[in-house]
C-alpha cells in the first residue's frame, strides 16, 4: 500500500478503526447518508449542469465511470497501478528486447514431448507452432550449448509467457547457465501458474547459487515432504544437505540424506545421485572407507540401470550374480518379468525412465 496520502485510513476507504463511517452528521440527527444534491463527492470531480463531470488542467484527459472512478484505460489509474497487478504472470521480466535464435530446419513442433503440446492448445496454431520448435530446440541444445538453449527458452516465453511448460524450461535454462536469480523468478511464476512443486528441489539449489542457504532450508521446509513425488522427495533431500554443506554442518547433512530411498540393494533412476551425495558428505567427515563403499553403490547401480534402460518393459529386475569360487562378480543380466531370489541391485516397478 502507498504511503501517500491518509495514513489513517485503509485500502476501501475505512478507517484505521476498521468501522466504516456512521453517515450521522455531529448534530446526532440520522440523515440517509447521502451528501446532498450539488456536493461533489469524494474522489469525484465536481458536476455540471448537464451531470456531466467538470474537467479542467490534468483531468481533461482523463476518463470517468459514472461512479465516479477513473475509467478502464486511464492512463493516470494504469500508473497507480503496482506492477504485480499489471504483470501477475511476470511476463514483462521476458520481453525486453531479443533476436529469435534461428531453428534448425530439420525441427518440426511434432518434436516436442505431447504432453508439452497438449499446454500449447491454448495458443493460436501458428504461434503454437512457433513455440513448439524453441522448447525442440532448447531439448536438443540444453547439454552442448547452454547459452544459445536458453535464448531458444526467453523466445519461447516471449511468445507464449502464460504457458507453465514454457516458464520452467526458462527456469531450468537459467539455471544451467548459473543465472540463479532468474531461474528462482521464473520458478515462483511456473509454480503460480501450475500449482505444482515438482520442481522445488531446484528453487533450493538456487537460493543456494544466491549464497542463502538459510533461506534454501526455510523454502525446502515450507512443503510437506510427503506430498512430493518419491522421486523429487530424492532431490529435496540432496539439495537441503547441499545447503547444510553450505552452513559447514556436515553431520545434519548426512542426516538429511538418511531416508528410505538411500537402500543399496535397490536401483531406481535417483539411486547413483542420492549415493554419490551420501559419499560426498561421508568424506567431508572423514569416514573414508564408508565413503568408498557408497561410491563403489552407486557405480554398481549406474551400470544396472544403464544395462537395464535397454529393455521395453517397465519392470525391470537387475541381478548381480557372485561366482562360485568367489572371484568378481558375474556381468549383470536383465529381465523383464523374472523372479530371482536374493537381487543384489534390482530396478523395480517405475524405477528406469524409458
Amino acid at each position: 500500500m502507498s504511503e501517500s496520502g491518509d495514513r489513517g485510513r485503509r485500502p476501501g476507504g475505512k478507517p484505521a478503526s476498521g468501522r466504516p463511517s456512521s453517515g450521522r452528521p455531529s448534530s446526532g440527527r440520522p440523515t440517509s447518508g447521502r451528501p446532498e444534491r450539488g456536493t461533489p463527492r469524494a474522489g469525484r470531480p465536481a458536476q455540471g449542469a448537464d451531470g456531466r463531470p467538470q474537467r479542467s488542467g490534468n483531468d481533461e484527459k482523463r476518463l470517468w465511470t459514472r461512479a465516479g472512478a477513473p475509467a478502464r484505460g486511464d492512463r493516470s489509474a494504469r500508473e497507480r497501478e503496482a506492477p504485480v497487478d499489471r504483470d501477475p504472470y511476470g511476463t514483462q521480466s521476458v520481453r525486453s528486447r531479443h533476436d529469435d535464435p534461428v531453428i534448425a530446419e530439420d525441427v518440426k513442433p511434432g518434436d516436442l514431448d505431447r504432453v508439452a503440446r497438449a499446454q500449447l492448445k491454448t495458443l493460436s496454431k501458428e504461434n503454437a507452432e512457433g513455440v513448439a520448435n524453441h522448447l525442440v530446440m532448447v531439448a536438443r541444445l540444453i547439454d552442448s550449448d547452454p547459452q544459445l538453449a536458453h535464448k531458444h527458452a526467453i523466445s519461447a516465453a516471449r511468445r507464449a509467457g502464460r504457458i507453465a511448460v514454457v516458464r520452467e524450461t526458462l527456469a531450468i535454462t537459467a539455471y544451467t547457465i548459473g543465472d540463479y536469480s532468474l531461474a528462482l523468478r521464473e520458478l515462483r511464476t511456473y509454480r503460480r501458474i501450475s500449482g505444482r512443486n515438482d520442481q522445488l528441489p531446484m528453487m533450493v539449489d538456487s537460493e543456494r547459487g544466491l549464497n542463502r542457504p538459510d533461506r534454501a532450508l526455510e523454502l525446502g521446509r515450507s512443503v510437506e515432504r510427503s506430498t512430493l513425488p518419491v522421486d523429487v522427495q530424492v532431490e529435496l533431500a540432496i539439495a537441503m544437505s547441499g545447503a547444510r554443506l553450505d552452513l559447514g554442518q556436515p553431520e545434519l547433512a548426512l542426516g538429511e540424506l538418511e531416508i528410505a530411498q538411500l537402500d543399496p540393494t535397490t536401483a531406481y533412476s535417483y539411486s547413483p545421485g542420492l549415493f554419490d551425495a551420501y559419499a560426498t558428505v561421508l568424506e567431508d567427515l572423514g569416514r573414508l572407507e564408508d565413503a568408498e563403499l557408497w561410491w563403489e553403490r552407486s557405480n554398481r547401480a549406474s551400470e544396472a540401470l544403464s544395462s537395464a534402460a535397454t529393455g521395453d518393459d517397465d519392470v525391470v529386475e537387475v541381478v548381480e550374480e557372485e561366482v562360485a569360487d568367489g572371484g568378481a562378480p558375474a556381468e549383470a543380466t536383465a529381465s523383464g518379468d523374472t523372479d530371482v531370489a536374493g537381487p543384489d541391485v534390482a530396478a523395480q516397478d517405475g524405477a528406469i525412465e524409458q
